[in-house]
């Protein structure tokens, strides 16, 4: 369960006498460290109140596909953006057919549609209409498109028919829903993280630094926890809690960030530069604050600062599998290129920080994952879900570098 603490989880909720149920779900979803937000449909609306739901998610409830209490009025793209996970519990036998087909006639089926998080259904119907053909076919059409369908139990039903039906009971769907962002890809492996920027002093009161704000660094930290990995995050100075099951190591200068980096680091499996490191930093440190003077210009001397990712992939003896960043505002991908093949990387990623609707303080990226051998596009959309994406393909390359070197 605590595989959920930080998940952002969308619960909808359809017709039924089990809505009552999905009161205690979302309880144990927000017990065990979700935040949840509640879509019903207007017939789950006539089994429990939005009132109530409200006060246990802590949330008002959403059940109008064009809300104009939301941006721009259009809340399921808000909604669709956000989630991590949608589990609709219940999932009625009608909710089942419209959205196999496609249909986005109201908010729920609509949010289902527009999002690329992953969609689990809790079936819960009268046994007769969960044996039907066509909920059989809806249902089967739906698992093959990727859609994960938890349960139906087995059991007295509130008709009074006993059989196949009934919605798994709460607990057991939270413990599902947990078991959703397991999927173990870089189980037992050791994996370093650095993310945010320096900070390189100027004097006691002022320094040298960037617009970066860690969250694809932090984002990637959490991702790479939930795929079973021993995670330590070497941080520089950002606004970002240290996520959950993760080692988590504050640093200020590039000095500082290379020292942490080499730390252990032959216990590494993985590095991940994502933090964005100062160039240079003032070849001379002030003692006391630098007085503002008659000159109309002053000049620093600065010195390069060291290359931490070319560093590591530079060593000789346990090498980590290295991943970089490229933060470019032209010729992306040309430049990622050249950097991966300068610095010896096994992979780059690369992304324009020139658009100001993705990259730095940005909670949406777009990167193209660059090797040897191939790019990969990975579309816009929250950073949280990208670094899942990208945990993925990064643990692809290490496990396919691997077996080659046995």
């Amino acid at each position: 369960m605590h595989r959920l603490t930080n998940r952002q989880i969308v619960l909808g909720i359809t017709g039924g006498i089990a809505a009552y149920k999905s009161a205690e779900l979302t309880r144990l979803l927000k017990g065990a460290g979700a935040d949840v937000r509640i879509v019903m449909t207007a017939a789950a609306t006539e089994f429990i109140t939005p009132l109530t739901l409200q006060a246990l998610s802590g949330h008002p409830v959403h059940q109008h596909l064009l809300d104009p209490e939301a941006e721009a009025g259009m809340g399921h793209i808000e909604l669709a953006k956000w989630a991590d996970l949608i589990l609709i519990a219940p999932a009625s036998a009608d909710f089942i057919a419209r959205f196999s087909a496609g249909m986005g006639d109201d908010l729920l089926t609509t949010l289902c549609l527009a999002s690329d998080a992953p969609v689990c259904l809790a079936p819960a119907m009268n046994q007769a209409m969960w044996r039907d053909l066509r909920t059989q076919h809806n249902v089967q059409q739906l698992s093959q498109q990727g859609v994960r369908v938890f349960g139906p139990g087995v059991g007295a039903q509130a008709c009074g028919d006993t059989g196949p039906g009934r919605m798994l009971e709460p607990e057991e769907l939270a413990e599902l829903t947990a078991e959703q962002f397991q999927h173990g890809a870089l189980s037992g492996k050791r994996v370093f993280i650095t993310a945010g920027p320096t900070r390189e002093p100027l004097d006691p009161v002022r320094f040298i630094s960037n617009h970066s704000s860690g969250k694809m660094g932090y984002a990637l930290a959490e991702a790479a926890a939930d795929a079973g990995a021993d995670v330590r995050l070497i941080s520089g100075p950002v606004n970002l809690p240290p996520p959950p099951r993760v080692t988590c190591v504050q640093v200020e200068s590039a000095e500082q960030m290379l020292a942490a980096s080499l730390d252990g680091v032959e216990q590494c499996d993985i590095f991940i530069a994502a933090a964005a490191v100062a160039d240079y930093r003032p070849v001379a440190v002030a003692e006391h604050k630098i007085k503002k003077g008659s000159e109309e210009i002053m000049e620093l001397r600065l010195i390069k600062n060291p290359d931490i990712v070319a560093t590591v992939a530079g060593l000789e003896s346990r090498r980590p599998f290295t991943v970089g960043f490229a933060a470019e505002t032209r010729d992306v991908i040309a430049y990622a290129r050249s950097k991966l093949e300068r610095k010896g990387l096994d992979l780059i990623i690369a992304n324009d920080v020139s658009n100001p609707d993705i990259g730095f303080n940005s909670d949406d990226n777009a990167v193209t994952l660059v090797s040897t051998a191939a790019t990969l596009t990975l579309p816009q959309g929250p950073k949280r879900l990208l670094a899942r994406q990208l945990i993925e393909q990064i643990a692809e390359h290490f496990h396919r570098k691997s077996q080659r070197t046995e």
